[in-house]
Order: structure tokens, then C-alpha cells, then sequence
């Protein structure tokens, strides 16, 4: 197996292989693009292409609109191929506002219009719109992929794969891990050691894979790859950066961030921080661990990095769309209510050591991650799978 991701060769990007391979082939189903604009009336005449901002929406306008139109839709038997804009929700996986508009500038509703009248529907956007659209796939019965940030790196290589393949995988390791325990991560920053614990009391491991065959309604997130829990409860600390560089030292106890320390750099980015946690505790919910499965390159982008074999994530906030309990409707205040990954990989947080990722499975203890690589036991987990294919 290839797990150095400079060895490894991609065929060039397919829409109709990509779409086939996550949804299968179409039976009729109508199809359309949503895209997230600051002002969604833009979409208007198109005039949003104009805007050099808005190169992820440009995407969702040049590979899959104009790819559907020139001849995959056809091939794939959808229909429809229309394309809409709703209004950035400026948060990861905060609810969508209803508002949507098409390019002939009408103003429409995503639930009465849009939700209700369409199996596939594709969100290429800003912000991650995964929790509200699962939600929605589950109330109207439709499909999806969501695939924010989309860039050429991630066009090059993560939706250049083999989903099939990425299912495999992720199944090989998905089995590896459920069941677990608790997991501990080891952190090191500027000298300071830190140990996260996420408790899984023997929870069945889940995976992003990528496929969503018909029969039920699911919202992939693309490009994917990866094995998860919903932790039942957290204790220790973990290091946090803000944009701005400043870097916390987070406490945890009873599944909630309680509070950050200042390590190094602005004070009231900190306090800004803890004033979040006191109004509104629910925004300190650990809500997911998750391990990349895939061996891709890092695009810059969270969406493919966190996929990528070696890294890990921790997310705070809802989980209503990988099966936990935390939905918007418990935080105070509704732009609180996101679901904010907290990546961990060489490129993005260059000043944190993962030092070891452990799985504790009863008697069983392994190690998975060491300095941001694949440890022995993931290593032969899809040796061993390779070799019995």
C-alpha cells in the first residue's frame, strides 16, 4: 500500500465517474447545485462570476453546472441540473436561511421549492452546510453531497479517487477501531504536555465514505474518508489556535471545554473565548472524533485534510448529523449553533506536537498515530485487507 501521497497518481478528475461512483446511476431523478453567496441575489445573471472572491462558488458553476449541461447529466440519467444561491450562513454547519434565488434573479424556499423537488442535491459552498442538509435530506427524502472549499488540489486528487476504494478502506479501519473505550491524544507545545481523553463506552465506529446509494437518504461529504465517534464524554486538555496565531491551552472536563488559558499571544482573543463558554456552554460540547483514512495531499483546505491518513480532528458543538444528541435547538443563541472541526496535521498546526493517538479497547491498548503518522497497527490493518483482496 502507497501511503506516501507523492508516490501515488491520480487520474484526472471525472464528473461522471465521481457522481456514478457516490450515487450510482441515475433512475430520472432531478438534480440541482447550490451555492452559498454574502448576497445571494447575485446569483443573478450570473454576476457572481465577475466577483474574484468567490472562486469556490465559481467551481460549483464551471465542474458542475456547465458539466452538467455539456452532456453528464444525460449520461447519468438526471435531470434538471438547476443551479441556486442561498445566503452564507458565515459558521460551519449553522441552519441555512430559506431564501434561495435562481439565476433569472426569482425568489425562491429551499424547503417548498427546492427540498421538496429535487433526489440530488449538490452544496458547493463557503461555509460546510452538512449538519442542516442531512437533516433536511432525512424530513424530505433526498440525497446529497456537501463539498465546501472546494480548490484544485482537492478537484486534482480527493474527488479524483475511487470511492469505492475510499469505502473499502475506511471499512478496514472502521472495523479496526469500534468498539473502543476511549481514545487519548498526546499533545506537545512549546515544552507543555497535554492529554485529551474521548470516552466511547464501546460505541459502534462510524465512517465518511463517500457513497450514498439510492434507497436512502443520506448527504455525503465530499471529498471523505474517514472513521468516527461521537464522544459520551471528554476529560484532560488540548491545545487550540486562533486565526490570529494566539495559541490556548483548553480544559475539559464532563464532555465540555470549561476553559482556555493563554499560552502565547492576544489575551482578549482568550477572554473572548471564555465569555463564549460562560453565556453559552453547549459551544464547548465535544462532538466528534474523527481519523483521516486517506492518503491524498494537503490542499489547505479542512475538508480534504482532516480525510488524510495520519491527521485526527476533534469538533465542538452539534452532532446531530452523525447521530449524537447535540442539535441547535440547545445552544442560546442560533449563530452558536456550528459544528466546528478542530484539525490536528503537520501543515495546519505546525506548532503542536500529536506525539501518540492511542485506542484503548478493553485489555487491548494500541497505538494509531505517532507524530502525525499512520502508527503499525493502522499500517497492517490495511496491509492485511489488501493482501485478502
Amino acid at each position: 500500500m502507497i501511503l506516501d501521497h507523492s508516490e501515488r497518481t491520480f487520474p484526472p478528475f471525472s464528473l461522471t465517474r465521481l457522481m456514478r461512483t457516490c450515487f450510482g446511476q441515475g433512475q430520472g431523478e432531478r438534480l440541482c447545485i447550490l451555492i452559498d453567496l454574502p448576497d445571494p441575489t447575485q446569483v443573478k445573471d450570473l454576476a457572481f462570476l465577475q466577483d474574484e472572491t468567490q472562486t469556490i462558488q465559481k467551481y460549483g458553476y464551471e465542474v458542475f453546472f456547465q458539466g452538467f449541461k455539456e452532456g453528464a447529466l444525460k449520461e447519468l440519467n438526471f435531470t434538471g441540473g438547476d443551479f441556486f444561491a442561498y445566503r452564507e450562513t458565515g459558521g460551519s454547519n449553522l441552519d441555512m436561511d430559506d431564501d434561495v434565488y435562481d439565476p433569472e434573479g426569482n425568489q425562491l424556499s429551499l424547503d417548498k421549492d427546492i427540498y421538496q423537488n429535487y433526489g440530488i442535491i449538490l452544496t458547493v459552498s463557503t461555509f460546510s452546510a452538512t449538519a442542516p442538509l442531512t437533516a433536511k435530506a432525512k424530513e424530505f427524502g433526498f440525497r446529497g453531497a456537501t463539498l465546501h472549499g472546494l480548490n484544485q488540489v482537492i478537484l486534482n486528487t480527493g474527488l479524483a479517487v475511487d470511492y469505492n476504494e475510499v469505502s473499502a478502506d475506511a471499512e478496514t479501519l472502521r472495523l479496526g477501531l469500534t468498539k473502543a473505550d476511549h481514545f487519548e491524544i498526546d499533545f506537545e507545545v512549546e515544552g507543555e504536555k497535554s492529554t485529551l481523553r474521548l470516552i466511547c463506552n464501546q460505541q459502534e465506529a462510524q465512517k465518511s465514505h463517500g457513497l450514498c446509494p439510492p434507497g436512502k437518504p443520506d448527504v455525503a461529504n465530499l471529498p471523505a474518508g474517514e472513521v468516527y465517534f461521537v464522544p459520551e464524554g471528554a476529560e484532560g486538555s488540548f491545545p487550540f489556535k486562533y486565526s490570529d496565531g494566539t495559541i490556548s491551552i483548553l480544559q475539559v472536563s464532563d464532555g465540555f471545554i470549561k476553559e482556555a488559558k493563554l499560552l502565547r499571544g492576544d489575551a482578549a482573543q482568550v477572554e473572548a473565548h471564555n465569555e463564549k463558554l460562560r453565556s453559552d456552554p453547549m459551544t464547548g460540547a465535544i462532538g466528534e472524533l474523527g481519523l483521516g483514512t486517506q492518503v491524498l495531499p494537503f490542499s489547505g483546505r479542512d475538508i480534504q485534510d482532516e480525510k488524510i491518513l495520519g491527521t485526527v480532528h476533534v469538533a465542538t458543538g452539534r452532532s446531530d448529523h452523525l447521530g449524537g444528541h447535540l442539535t441547535p435547538d440547545l445552544f442560546k443563541e442560533k449563530a452558536n449553533a456550528s459544528h466546528d472541526d478542530i484539525l490536528y496535521a503537520p501543515h495546519k498546526t505546525p506548532e503542536f506536537k500529536v506525539t501518540e493517538v492511542r485506542m484503548v479497547r478493553g485489555n487491548q491498548t494500541e497505538t494509531i498515530i505517532r507524530d502525525y503518522k499512520p502508527a503499525a497497527y493502522l499500517i497492517g490493518l490495511l496491509e492485511k485487507s489488501t493482501s485478502a483482496a
